[in-house]
């Protein structure tokens, strides 16, 4: 088969790594891929949003199965443009339709969901500058502290938890005039959940599905989980806490309403539900979905994960996911990122990589970075994931974080205390 993978981050990496196990990839590329991503296949300078060029290039190179990495283009609608186009329609992508990525798309179509088909969520609200002064009024009588969700996308940036009224309430009237831009047009607010997170991650036809090893990722700069949010400093897998009696639970409250109901509303989902889950005094809450795999939840998920990816994939389009037997290696794994200095503030691009040739028994998945030459170079805030197995997650973070200290780059930041409050 000749597959397109569509991204550039560290989740395409692992991707790129696990489809090369394959025998049944013939060919693949990478649009655009990473400098990772080049020693697998072939990198095509296209941009996944222009779906245009995306779709010329699956025609002139007779593409058998397109994977979509990210969410943007799957909120976009390129699964829909796939289907309304008579040379583009047979060729199966993995990934939502544009009604089906609301779930990631917005959090007001989330919580509606949420709320219909009985998922258990934090209680909330919706505002737009119609109802602001409202919205106003509706703060000052909640308990900090109070979470502010812009509906759209906004790169990671869209959730504000905060301590005081004036503030939150100050915050409320910047987003909707535009401080995330289209994002928060509409603004969410939240009831907060004081409990501890994790992700749990689906295979789905839109009928069956098949539940993927757990994760836990640590967002915060610092160590000890303070600072900014950035994309993911880190991760685990499994999660320790989550208990069979607990799974259970998730999969009877949370997954297989969530299939029903993408069932009951006809909407066309052939690809990954990343369910974002907060534990409660031992019950789980869904704090997001995301229409695709995360990162870098895939850089622990995917070295766990036995199975043929190009044949689960294959089953998945032809309705036959729910013969797929789950190969899971019981080994724990660790991911450790290596971030650019300054990140996720501003930082400087071009710093010459070193050393990756001395990283041993572990993995290492490329993000941020760029061949120039014959060197690599940092190209993004996240530049490395480290990814190491062990017999438990200790084990696992002890080995990344000292294959950690082979990489060079002027700058490198990552944490050493990955998995530190479990």
């Amino acid at each position: 088969m000749n597959i397109l993978l569509l991204g550039n981050g560290g989740r395409e990496h692992a991707f790129a790594w696990k489809i090369a196990q394959s025998l049944l990839c013939q060919q693949l590329y990478i649009a655009p891929g990473n400098a990772g991503t080049a020693e697998l296949g072939i990198n095509i300078p296209i941009d996944p949003m222009d779906f245009d060029e995306v779709a010329d290039f699956v025609l002139d190179e007779e593409i058998d199965l397109v994977i979509v990495g990210a969410e943007a283009p799957l909120v976009e609608g390129i699964y829909d443009y796939f289907q309304v186009d008579e040379d583009l329609q047979d060729i199966p992508i993995i990934g939502p339709s544009k009604a089906a990525a609301q779930l990631e798309g917005s959090k007001a179509f989330a919580k509606a969901f949420m709320k219909e088909f009985g998922i258990p969520t934090a209680a909330y609200r919706e505002f737009t500058t119609a109802n602001l002064e409202e919205g106003i009024a509706y703060i000052a009588t909640q308990t900090p502290p109070i979470v502010l969700k812009a509906d759209g996308l906004a790169a990671g940036k869209g959730v504000l938890i905060i301590e005081d009224i004036s503030e939150a309430q100050a915050e409320l009237q910047a987003m909707l005039n535009g401080k995330f831009g289209k994002a928060s047009e509409r603004v969410v607010i939240e009831q907060f959940l004081n409990g501890i997170e994790c992700s749990v991650f689906v295979l789905t036809d839109g009928k069956s599905y098949k539940i993927l090893p757990s994760a836990k990722d640590y967002k915060r700069i610092g160590e000890g989980d303070k600072g900014l949010n950035t994309g993911g400093m880190g991760a685990i897998s499994p999660v320790p806490f989550l208990t069979n009696d607990l799974m259970t639970k998730i999969e009877t409250t949370i997954i297989q309403p969530t299939i029903n109901g993408i069932q009951q509303r006809d909407l066309d989902y052939k690809g990954f539900i990343f369910f974002g889950l907060i534990i409660v005094e031992g019950n789980p809450y869904v704090i997001e979905y995301n229409c695709r795999m995360g990162d870098p939840e895939t850089q622990v998920v995917f070295p766990r994960w036995n199975n043929d990816l190009v044949e689960v994939l294959i089953a998945l389009t032809k309705g036959q996911l729910n013969e797929i037997e789950m190969d899971i290696n019981p080994q724990s794994a660790a991911a450790v990122i290596l971030v650019s200095g300054g990140y996720p503030n501003d930082y400087e691009k071009g710093k010459v990589i070193e050393g990756i040739e001395n990283v041993e028994d572990s993995f290492v998945f490329h993000a941020g970075t760029q061949e120039l030459g014959d060197q690599i170079v940092t190209n993004g805030g996240r530049v490395i994931a480290i990814t190491s197995l062990g017999k438990n997650f200790r084990e696992a973070v002890r080995q990344s974080t000292a294959n950690a200290a082979q990489i060079h780059f002027e700058g490198k930041y990552f944490r050493r205390d990955i998995g530190f409050d479990l």
